[in-house]
């Protein structure tokens, strides 16, 4: 039986990734309205992921019967970044990773634009409030910031993103690049297929038959990958690792690669901060990509603190064994998609023992330190990746250098870089 307060949390964690409060959130906002439907972009123009965002908005706004709003805002603070040293690098990297196939464009010219120039395009985008004319101008100087061609004038010394910022916090978030529809957020181009989906079903759509951004197809791999080798890194308390986990292990199937699994401990437990409104976007946000996927999930039991040490525990004699992968999956499968309370020994056996390790055999490991070192190796790798946050992934092989991401939805891009990497038949 559940302690109290871990049903408690339970069963509060499991309201905020519900479809019922997805449709609660949604029939407040819609009874607040007043006027005609609206659409919230937000911009930040040295944010390479409002760059690609910004070049889709023209063709949004044509295709839906809502109004389209667009507010300036500046980068979110330190805390809302996670690793404020590798999150700019990252963004950059992973933004020119998947611009093409969203068929958009970033230049590689430069790796940041300079304050001044920062400003400069500010202040000729403010005032511009037809939805078409900003983007057609966003684009514009995007293309031109991020190609290192300077803007001329004099900058002021006016906060143009001040009101900006301040809706963004007011209703709920943190990050540019990111669209708003009445209770619910889509942040940059990877989202847009959620929103395009809801425009649709609500009847906003002028043409439901195709969507302004679908997500990428992989390219599949066809030919020999036993030089390729693909690097999981998990998390056993994230719910995008959850929804991603054995999506992967299909992956790994397929295209035949090398696989190594390589946890690591959660985020939060490694010092990295998650403000209250940044873990309800990821809860909601998993709920959403969950069933995008079609995979089970929203029945859950946080195993943060302790109870995720003792699970790693045990990965040590599950390695010996050859049951790692599968007592990863089973694990999460347990916290993230049954609720079984894996915060006690009881609902941990029930773990171990379904996958046909003898609790007998797992109690003595479960006083073992040996997982500290293997974990802390994950972490230290991942870090130097460049990444810090989970599922991150590793492709390497001996004809091209490391590609490394970040994401359960960069699967298709995992899948592609493989494809890329088998050599060309004669």
């Amino acid at each position: 039986m559940m302690k109290p307060r871990v049903r408690i949390k339970s069963l509060l964690i499991s309201f905020l990734a519900s479809r019922t409060r997805t449709r609660m959130v949604r029939a407040r906002a819609r009874l607040r309205r007043s006027g005609p439907p609206v659409v919230h972009y937000f911009h930040q123009v040295d944010d390479p992921y409002s760059h690609l965002a910004v070049q889709k908005l023209r063709e949004l706004s044509n295709r839906y019967l809502v109004r389209f709003e667009v507010h300036l805002v500046s980068s979110p603070p330190a805390d809302y970044q996670g690793d404020t040293t590798r999150f700019n690098d990252w963004a950059l990297r992973d933004a020119r990773s998947i611009a093409a196939s969203y068929g958009t464009r970033l230049s590689e010219t430069v790796d940041a634009i300079p304050a001044d120039q920062v400003q400069l395009a500010l202040q000729r985008l403010a005032g511009l409030e037809i939805v078409n004319e900003f983007a057609d101008r966003a684009v514009e100087l995007g293309h031109q910031l991020w190609s290192g061609k300077s803007i001329g004038g004099k900058p002021s010394t006016i906060n143009l993103t001040l009101e900006g910022n301040a809706l963004r916090q007011r209703l709920g978030h943190y990050l540019s690049a990111t669209f708003y529809f009445e209770g619910e957020w889509y942040w940059g181009v990877d989202r847009l297929v959620h929103l395009e989906n809801r425009l649709c079903r609500e009847k906003y759509s002028r043409d439901r038959r195709t969507l302004c951004v679908p997500r990428p197809l992989a390219e599949s791999p066809s030919g020999d990958t036993s030089h390729i080798t693909l690097e999981y890194f998990p998390s056993l308390r994230s719910p995008y690792t959850a929804i991603s986990y054995e999506r992967t292990l299909k992956l790994v199937e397929e295209t035949g690669v090398n696989f190594r699994l390589r946890p690591v401990m959660p985020m939060m437990m490694r010092g990295v901060p998650a403000p209250r409104e940044k873990q309800l976007y990821i809860i909601s946000d998993a709920r959403r990509e969950a069933d995008y996927y079609g995979v089970p999930f929203g029945r859950i039991v946080d195993p943060i603190g302790e109870p995720v040490k003792r699970a790693f525990s045990l990965l040590p004699l599950m390695e010996s064994r050859g049951k790692s992968i599968d007592y990863c999956g089973a694990y999460l499968q347990a916290a993230w998609a049954d609720g079984v309370d894996i915060t006690t020994d009881d609902g941990l056996r029930q773990v171990v023992e379904s996958i046909e390790v003898p609790w007998e055999e797992a109690l003595p490991a479960l006083a073992s330190n040996e997982w500290d070192a293997l974990l802390e190796d994950n972490v230290n790798d991942m870090l130097d990746a460049g990444l810090w946050g989970v599922p991150s992934f590793r492709v390497t092989s001996d004809n091209a250098p490391p590609f490394q991401c970040w994401g359960q939805d960069r699967l298709w891009r995992v899948e592609t870089e493989i494809a890329r990497r088998v050599p060309e038949e004669n």
